[in-house]
């Protein structure tokens, strides 16, 4: 009979569990987070779903980078072979020579400063959770690891739900649900992104003629006293009673986007020693999926065999 390895003398139910997880629905490329057809009209409010174990992948990037720009295509199939486990966020910084330079993006680099002050020191660099910054074009690995090792030890999440609908001038989203894990010292935050948003002319440009993720929009509503703290390229931003209630953006005509709603710890709730990772997060996109492939298929199943490597290599040290 081949051997097994134990941890203490035998496998234990909830270890056993834990590797039947790893090994199904998440890791296949088909569960994806809710990804809406470009067509379709928003002429009927269109919700997210109720998510909330969705994790926050940040790279801070740059439209100059010749590294940042040859990555940046793969990174959109990496985003579609995780489905609805990670939102892939690219922020540009407003360092004078980025071709986009979004209010948004620089915001949440500064926040991610107070956490890491040296975040922003090169680029790309991908964090995942606001944890260790991985750096360079080789780092993804890390970036695997950091996003098994973070799903392994989380515990509850906040549950989210917000809905999106047409108007005049563009789009709405207002939350329709937030149950909340944590409210004192936190906030809930919208961010926009937009998918292949156009290079300028001009611009010093080493890839092709757009950069996808771009955050051009932010939000952050306190939870503990109701009000709107910050708002960055959004046409519109309201809460008519309570943020968990009905907190609303609005944004203009935008071909390819995706609004992710998070529930988060305040920055001053972080500076004064509170959680950095999120309470959970819920994405809606209106985008086109990348091609599925014989590679995203092999991709997700590397992911869920070296999930299951990582916990027999811990069972091997017991």
């Amino acid at each position: 009979m081949a051997s097994r390895h134990k941890l203490g003398g035998r496998f234990t139910p909830s270890l056993l569990l834990l590797i039947f997880m790893l090994l199904s629905v998440p890791w296949t490329p088909n569960s994806q987070g809710r990804v809406v057809d470009l067509e379709t009209s928003f002429d009927e409010p269109v919700s997210s779903g109720l998510g909330g174990r969705t994790l926050l992948v940040e790279e801070i990037t740059a439209t100059w980078c010749p590294t940042c720009a040859s990555i940046d295509p793969e990174l959109v199939q990496v985003a579609d072979s995780h489905g609805s486990r990670i939102a892939l966020i690219a922020l540009h910084p407003s360092d004078g020579e980025d071709a986009f330079q979004p209010e948004a993006s620089q915001q949440r680099i500064e926040r991610l400063k107070t956490i890491q002050p040296d975040v922003a020191d090169s680029t790309p660099t991908f964090v995942v959770e606001a944890g260790v910054p991985r750096k360079g074009y080789d780092a993804w690995q890390e970036v695997q690891r950091d996003i098994l090792n973070t799903e392994l030890t989380r515990q509850s999440t906040s549950q989210l739900e917000f809905e999106v609908i047409k108007t005049g001038t563009g789009y709405q989203a207002t939350i329709t649900t937030a149950s909340l894990i944590e409210a004192e010292g936190s906030q809930l935050t919208f961010m926009l992104l937009e998918h292949e948003k156009p290079m300028p002319e001009g611009a010093i440009n080493p890839g092709g003629d757009s950069r996808d993720r771009v955050l051009v929009g932010l939000a952050e509503c306190n939870v503990g006293n109701n009000t709107i703290t910050s708002a960055f390229g959004y046409s519109g931003v309201s809460i008519n009673s309570t943020c968990a209630s009905s907190f609303s953006v609005e944004f203009g005509e935008m071909e390819s986007w995706s609004l992710i709603l998070v529930h988060e710890a305040t920055t001053e709730s972080i500076k004064d020693g509170g959680p950095t990772s999120t309470y959970g997060a819920v994405e809606l996109a209106k985008r086109s999926l990348a091609p599925a492939s014989m590679e995203s298929s092999a991709t997700s199943l590397l992911i869920g065999s070296c999930a299951v490597l990582s916990i027999l290599a811990i069972i091997r040290k017991k």
